[in-house]
């Protein structure tokens, strides 16, 4: 999972104003944050990042294995 969302909530911004900070097109983080894109590129993840003042490993929170509780 990619905490997009909960970093920008935290700035207060909206996804229109990360979009204008970080280059990455507003409909991609959109997308990130509803979940109907769950990957992307190390690219994407640095612009993320770098606009949060963050590493790129505190954005991405590894899914649990199927059938783990």
């Amino acid at each position: 999972m990619i905490l997009v969302r909960k970093f920008r909530e935290e700035m207060g911004i909206s996804q229109a104003k990360l979009a204008e900070i970080s280059g990455v097109p507003q409909q991609t983080i959109s997308a990130l944050e509803s979940g109907a894109r769950e990957g992307t590129t190390a690219d994407t993840l640095y612009q993320l990042a770098h606009a949060f003042g963050r590493r790129m490993d505190e954005l991405y929170v590894p899914d649990a294995p199927k059938g783990a509780n």
